[in-house]
């Protein structure tokens, strides 16, 4: 028990810019097989910060209208995360829209700098982000938008981490590469818990067709970094979590609540 808790503490520091106390810090330590223990956490840590957005989101209401409150949501989860998963779907895009080679590609992705690709991108993921919310929001209500907010963040993480079990990890080196280790058994079946029940309280209809959206996608996403890498990398975990947010946003600003 003290060693989940320690994998999960671990997830968090990872995952989020959330500091941990120098004394619990110390309690934790650090091993290298804490990093890989730590992914079947990822979809939690997802809950958490979509809970934080949503929270801040429903706070921010009190004050102000649903667009401002919808994007103090945002900015929220973006601070928690350090726009963690942002900045990987940026690198991606740069990297597959300015490279041609497999080498050029990994290169591109490894520069810190964003280019134009990268910074359309992150603007335009935002935007649409922000609309869908609102549209949830006004279709289904307030429970429906918070919870929508939450499910998002877990579920997209899950889909993404499910990479682990199934592709390569392409570099030999990378902040990724202690993480990427294979996935498997009760760690992955608590990561996909974590993303498919949150889905399943908004209604089991909404659930079967979101979980059959990210399967679409994560298919779709996983035999075009096959292609173009033979296998993936952080940056294209936080791309696949990016798109696997927006496409539940997609579907639940599309439903019909009833």
């Amino acid at each position: 028990m003290a060693d989940e808790l320690r994998f999960f503490l671990t997830a968090l520091g990872y995952f989020t810019r959330v500091p941990l106390p120098r004394r619990l810090a110390g309690w934790v330590g650090f091993q290298p097989y804490y990093l890989n223990a730590a992914a079947r956490y990822f979809a939690l840590v997802g809950l958490l910060v979509g809970a934080a957005g949503a929270l801040a989101t429903w706070g921010a209401l009190l004050l102000w209208t649903p667009s401002v409150a919808v994007a103090l949501g945002m900015v929220a989860t973006l601070m928690l995360t350090g726009a963690f998963h942002e900045d990987g779907l940026a690198d991606c895009i740069d990297a597959f829209g300015g490279g041609y080679r497999r080498e050029d590609v990994l290169a591109i992705m490894h520069d810190s700098r964003v280019g134009a690709f990268g910074a359309i991108a992150i603007v335009m993921a935002l935007l649409l982000k922000w609309q869908l919310l609102l549209a949830t929001g006004d279709a289904g209500g307030l429970a429906v938008l918070l919870a929508v907010v939450v499910a998002g963040h877990g579920a997209s993480r899950a889909m993404a981490i499910t990479f682990l079990a199934t592709h390569q990890y392409v570099r030999a080196e990378g902040r990724a590469k202690p993480v990427a280790q294979r996935l498997a058994g009760t760690g992955l079946v608590f990561a996909l818990a974590c993303g498919v029940v949150p889905l399943a309280l908004l209604g089991a209809q909404f659930a079967v067709v979101a979980v059959a959206v990210l399967g679409l996608v994560r298919v779709a996403l996983g035999v075009y970094f096959v292609r173009r890498l033979g296998g993936y990398t952080g940056d294209c975990l936080g791309m696949a979590q990016q798109i696997g947010e927006l496409s539940i946003y997609l579907v639940a600003a599309a439903w019909t609540w009833s």
